[in-house]
């Protein structure tokens, strides 16, 4: 609960932006607040946005936000052995509420305590996140209006810091060093030289991989 705090802070004031930007791409506060709830998604919300400015069929808007969420295939992936015991049905809607927090925050407790814990995930995935975001999401279009210009107030980086602060949270090992390091640079290099979601999910797959590469006698862990 203690950890997700800041998590709070970071759904909320990510969600207020992408109200902002849905507002200023037409969306009414139904349509941007149905977004929220039903594809939840952050990072592939504000894509959606674009593609909708951007004159995108329908179609070619779900192919291209569902390729920048294929990191979810490996969330999902390390995931599954702490979960594997629910329903399935269960199991569906915890899928549905998987978010990069949620999981960073989910991954760590279940790593800390040794087995799943069903009641922590849904803490971090609904609590910290769900219902921040949703309620974010409503005020920003409301007063779209009101604030022109996001990035003069910093919001624009709400989510890359967010993002970092987890990473960096996780990383007890040199494996896991050297897997952030690569899977960043990789990231950034290939989302500044192409396309920011083939940047992720190339940073997703090869720093993993990277970091398995480190003989196993050198990865010891870096924090008490």
């Amino acid at each position: 609960m203690v950890d997700g705090l800041g998590i709070v802070a970071t759904a909320v004031g990510f969600g207020l932006v992408y109200g902002l930007a849905a507002r200023a791409a037409g969306f009414s506060p139904l349509e941007a607040s149905a977004m929220s709830v039903f594809v939840f998604a952050g990072a592939a919300q504000f894509a959606a946005v674009g593609y909708v400015l951007g004159g995108f069929s329908w179609l070619g808007v779900v192919l291209l936000t569902a390729f920048l969420n294929a990191r979810h295939l490996l969330y999902g992936a390390a995931l599954a052995p702490y979960l594997a015991d629910r329903p399935r049905p269960i199991r569906a809607l915890m899928a549905h509420v998987l978010t990069d927090e949620s999981f960073a925050l989910s991954i760590a407790h279940f790593r800390r305590i040794g087995r799943g814990d069903s009641r922590g995930y849904w803490w971090a995935a609904i609590v910290t996140v769900f219902i921040p975001w949703n309620l974010a999401t409503l005020v920003g279009v409301l007063v779209g209006g009101e604030i022109p210009d996001p990035s003069r107030y910093g919001l624009d980086v709400i989510f890359p810091a967010a993002m970092a602060g987890l990473a960096v949270g996780l990383v007890t090992s040199r494996r896991e060093l050297v897997a952030a390091v690569v899977g960043a640079a990789l990231a950034v290099g290939i989302g500044l030289a192409w396309d920011p979601a083939a940047g992720i999910l190339a940073g997703g797959l090869l720093g993993p991989i990277a970091g398995m590469l480190v003989p196993e006698r050198a990865a010891t862990r870096v924090t008490p």
